[in-house]
C-alpha cells in the first residue's frame, strides 16, 4: 500500500442497472487497482439512489429518492470520481446523465449550503469507463466530451478514460484491447497519473517527461 494515497477517496459510480454487466466489470477492475494502490474506494450503483430526473425547481418537489445522500455524503467528500456507463444511443445512460443533471439543484440554491457545495464540487480528479457493443472508437466520444466539459466547468482534472466492447454480461473481458486491465491501471494511477492541460500563459519546460540521468562513461585509471 502506498502510504501517500491513504487519504485519497475514489468514488466509482456505475450507471448501468446490471450488477454483473460490462460497466460494473470495468468499475470492479478499477476498484481493484485503486485498492491495491492504497486509495479508499467506494463503488455504488446509481439506480440504488436515483429514481427521478431534475424537476422544474420553481414548481415541483425534488424526487423522494436517495440522490441527496449520494451527492452530499459520497460525491462531495470524494477526491476522485470514476463514472462507468454503457453507451446508450451514443450517450451516457439515463442514470448517469441524471446524476449530473440533479446536481444543479444543490449548487443553484435549492439545496443546503450551495456555496459549500460548489467549493467541494471543484478540484476533483475525474475518470470515465465506457462499455459499448461497438468497437468503433467514436462511439464513446460524445460521453468523453461531456465529462471533459464537466471537468472544465468544475475546475477538475479529467485524468483518463477506458473504452471496452461487449454485449453479453461480462463479455468485455474478451475484448482483445484488454479494457479490464486498462481500467485496473486507471484505478491504480488515479491520483498519481501525470495530468497537464496547458493554457497560453502556462509556464512549462521543453520536456514532457523527466529523462533519467545519463550513465557516466568510465575512464581507465580514473576512480568514479
Amino acid at each position: 500500500m502506498n502510504s501517500n494515497q491513504q487519504s485519497n477517496r475514489l468514488l466509482i459510480l456505475v450507471g448501468s442497472p446490471r450488477r454483473n454487466g460490462n460497466s460494473a466489470a470495468l468499475g470492479e477492475a478499477a476498484r481493484h487497482g485503486a485498492d491495491a494502490a492504497g486509495s479508499f474506494t467506494t463503488l455504488l450503483f446509481l439506480d440504488d439512489y436515483i429514481q427521478g430526473f431534475l424537476p422544474d425547481l420553481r414548481h415541483a418537489d425534488v424526487p423522494a429518492d436517495r440522490y441527496a445522500e449520494l451527492f452530499l455524503e459520497h460525491f462531495l467528500p470524494a477526491d476522485g470520481v470514476l463514472i462507468c456507463t454503457p453507451v446508450y444511443w451514443y450517450g451516457m445512460s439515463a442514470q448517469a446523465k441524471a446524476f449530473f443533471d440533479r446536481s444543479f439543484s444543490h449548487y443553484a440554491g435549492a439545496g443546503p449550503e450551495p456555496e459549500r457545495v460548489k467549493t467541494h464540487m471543484a478540484g476533483k480528479r475525474l475518470g470515465l469507463a465506457v462499455a459499448s457493443e461497438e468497437t468503433y472508437p467514436g462511439a464513446a466520444l460524445g460521453i468523453v466530451h461531456q465529462v471533459q466539459e464537466y471537468a472544465r466547468y468544475t475546475h477538475s482534472d479529467f485524468v483518463g478514460y477506458v473504452h471496452g466492447a461487449g454485449n453479453r454480461r461480462g463479455e468485455v473481458a474478451l475484448d482483445p484491447r484488454r479494457p479490464l486491465a486498462a481500467a485496473e491501471t486507471l484505478g491504480a494511477e488515479f491520483f498519481t497519473r501525470k495530468y497537464s492541460d496547458y493554457r497560453l500563459e502556462t509556464p512549462r519546460s521543453h520536456s514532457v517527461w523527466e529523462a533519467p540521468a545519463p550513465a557516466r562513461a568510465e575512464t581507465p585509471g580514473v576512480p568514479t
